[in-house]
């Protein structure tokens, strides 16, 4: 997404607050997606490292290898692009990465500082290099700090999750009329991804890109995603779908990820092939019924842990208290599943601006019985919104 520089960022004003509240006096961030979160720039392709260098006063400034100079100049929204490396006639500030970023940090007077670092996504021997770059510094794990700031979303990060929830919600209506007309799992999960692709082709614009973020040894270049599992392999949670039809009675799980410039929407649906047996059905209702339970509460100052909670007392009600999920959700946005769970444990508040999804589940191994419903939830300054908005509830083909 094509971004002016000279837009401010509210993202930028968090981070800065929560750097002088820990006496950190720059960010140097080489994770793909927090330099997307600073810059507005995702290259797709991380096969040498980006890098941003958010100072606590004065502007961020971008590096990147010479090769994606001009990328970076046409979609960032920083000013301040630096490039390394050699690559046809770009103007860089030397071969590697470890003597621009030196000269970066001593231009802005930091070669003293307390320096962040994402600790939890940086590697040991990157982590040494930065220190013998700058022997002078403290090196600090920002990791949470940056997890925290994430949690609100920005009116643009809004903007994207609405229009990749646009994109997951034709991707399960697809998917669904799929299985309807008796396909396969791999024929449901095609018909899913066409679908989504044929909308971002003929109905968005060229400011819209689907791309993911990749790494060192290759690239995401679309990021909307669909699996489909049936039956049995419904426990599999996470894997690809095979030629496996559905068979009557049982349940079929349908997963999408979607995405708009950066960030994810996801969609989940359960679906009924044919009438459901009893104890399929019961399950299903149950967590139908706490769904309706929870979402009356997801309101400002609400406690995300309260979301379980309910959750926990509705499954121990329906007799279900062996089966009690770990989580019911997590928070999305640059990434499909971000830092922050819903469980009980979490100390997140609800706020205006936060993404998460709902997920309430049933996994019952011995009954071959298993749910899997998911929507992306923004909550807004009065209560929340869908953002995803296909048909749900008990869904019989």
């Amino acid at each position: 997404m094509s971004l002016s520089s000279d837009t401010p960022r509210p993202r930028i004003a968090r981070l800065k607050a929560a750097m002088a509240a820990q006496g950190i006096d720059v960010l140097v961030s080489f994770k793909p997606e927090h330099t997307f979160y600073m810059s507005g720039f995702n290259p797709i392709l991380y096969s040498h490292p980006v890098i941003a260098i958010l100072p606590a006063e004065g502007a961020p400034t971008l590096l990147v290898h010479a090769l994606r100079d001009a990328h970076g100049r046409d979609e960032g929204f920083l000013s301040d692009l630096r490039a390394y490396g050699v690559w046809s006639t770009t103007k860089t500030m030397g071969p590697n990465w470890q003597d621009a970023l030196a000269a970066i940090l001593a231009e802005k007077g930091l070669e003293g500082a307390r320096i962040g670092l994402e600790a939890d996504s940086t590697p040991v021997a990157r982590w040494k290099t930065v220190e013998g770059l700058m022997p002078k510094a403290e090196l600090v794990d920002s990791s949470a700090l940056i997890d925290r700031c994430r949690l609100i979303k920005d009116p643009d990060e809004i903007a994207n999750a609405r229009i990749a929830a646009e994109m997951a919600d034709l991707g399960m209506e697809a998917a669904i009329a799929a299985l309807a007309a008796g396909g396969t799992e791999r024929e449901a999960h095609t018909a899913s991804q066409a679908a989504m692709n044929a909308h971002w082709t003929h109905k968005l614009p060229d400011t819209v890109e689907v791309a993911d973020f990749g790494g060192l040894e290759g690239g995401m270049v679309n990021g909307l995603s669909t699996w489909v599992l049936s039956g049995p392999r419904m426990f599999r949670n996470c894997d690809n779908s095979i030629t496996r039809t559905p068979q009557q009675g049982e349940f079929c799980a349908i997963f999408i990820w979607s995405i708009a410039n950066g960030i994810h929407a996801e969609n989940e649906r359960t679906v009924a092939i044919g009438p459901a047996p009893d104890k399929r059905r019961r399950a299903l209702d149950t967590i139908l019924k706490i769904r309706e339970e929870i979402t009356p509460v997801m309101t400002p100052g609400t406690p995300l842990a309260e979301l379980y909670n309910i959750t926990r007392r509705g499954l121990i009600e329906a007799g279900y208290d062996a089966n009690i999920p770990g989580r019911i959700g997590h928070t999305i946005g640059i990434g499909a599943h971000e830092h922050f769970s819903l469980d009980g444990k979490t100390d997140v508040i609800l706020e205006p601006g936060m993404l998460f999804t709902l997920e309430p589940n049933l996994r019952i191994p011995d009954q071959d019985v298993s749910t899997q419903i998911s929507d992306t939830i923004l909550i807004t300054e009065t209560g929340h919104e869908f953002l995803t908005r296909s048909r749900g509830g008990y869904i019989e083909v």
